[in-house]
Formats: C-alpha cells, structure tokens, sequence
C-alpha cells in the first residue's frame, strides 16, 4: 500500500523531471499578495507536528487531487472557525510547481483560509514512518495532539460531529 502511493505522489514525477530535489524552503505568495504557502521538506515539517504549549492542534495531509481529502476541508475549516483555541495546519502534498497555477486558486476557490503548507520531500517512505510507523500512506491522514496526548486518523472526516468527537477523545485527560 505504501510503495503504491509513494509511486504515485512521488516517484512518477521525480522520474519525469518535474520535481527538483534540490528545493528548499521557499515562500509563493498569492495573487492578493496576502497568502502565503512555504514549501518545507519533512526536516522542516517534523517541528510543526509537536507543541510544549497549551494549544491544541489539527494537523491533516491532503491533496488537490484526493477526493476525500477535498470533501473533508470544509468540516476542518468549520471546526477552526468554532474553535479559535485549535491550531489548524494543512500539509499539501501536491506539487510545489503547482502552488501558484493550481494551489492557490483551488484555496481561493474553496474559501480555505487556514495555514497551509506545502511538503515536497521524496523520502515518503522515511518521513510516514517518522510520523506514524502505523500510516499506510494513503489520505487524508490527521494527527490531534496538544503537549500530552497525540491521535493519528488515516480516514477523513465527514461531519463536524465525527470530529468533534476525535478532538474531545484525545484531549480528555487534559
């Protein structure tokens, strides 16, 4: 299973040429010059996915081109939105050539407005296991957490409810 997304996230444009593996982190800015969507390789990333404070986060991977992922947004923005104590990050796993022609206008069109970065690391197979040695790879896939507990859902979420209950189920002991 994670041999077959990491051929096709990762592998098919690596060997077409269209991802360059010398990317660092940069910053694209939208065409209202007000978004910004930082590329990060998984080193850069991995401080993102743990906190020392009393926040609790919302951390999903997803892509332009995964359905699921697309369906779920709305229920992630709707949380944010209800929950201004909740840090939400989505982590793009699209193409780092695509941020200003096909990101950027899919969030703009989608009235995303959470931070989003954008992963562009083709270790996969490295990077799932250093995130959770459990993830097949597929997404969605989210990690709650705050300082002392920490969920991973490799499923999406279908309803404000379903992760209203996720959130209250891992930080119960807080």
């Amino acid at each position: 299973m994670r041999i077959g997304f990491l051929f096709s996230v990762l592998l098919i444009p690596f060997y077409f040429g269209m991802i360059n593996s010398n990317i660092t982190t940069t910053v694209v800015t939208s065409f209202d010059k007000n978004k910004t969507i930082p590329v990060y390789d998984f080193e850069e990333l991995e401080p993102l996915l743990y906190t020392n404070d009393d926040k609790v986060y919302i951390v999903n991977f997803w892509a332009m081109w995964c359905a699921p992922c697309v369906k779920e947004l709305p229920v992630i923005q709707e949380y944010e939105k209800n929950n201004p104590n909740v840090e939400v990050l989505l982590v793009s796993l699209d193409f780092a050539e695509d941020i200003e022609t096909k990101l950027i206008p899919f969030l703009d069109n989608k009235g995303i407005t959470s931070k989003v970065v954008l992963l562009d690391d083709p270790d996969a197979n490295n990077w799932i296991d250093k995130i959770d040695p459990t993830w097949s790879g597929s997404i969605p896939f989210t990690i709650v957490f705050d300082k002392n507990n920490r969920s991973f859902h490799e499923r999406a979420f279908n309803t404000l409810q379903d992760l209203e209950n996720v959130l209250i189920q891992t930080t119960k002991n807080n």
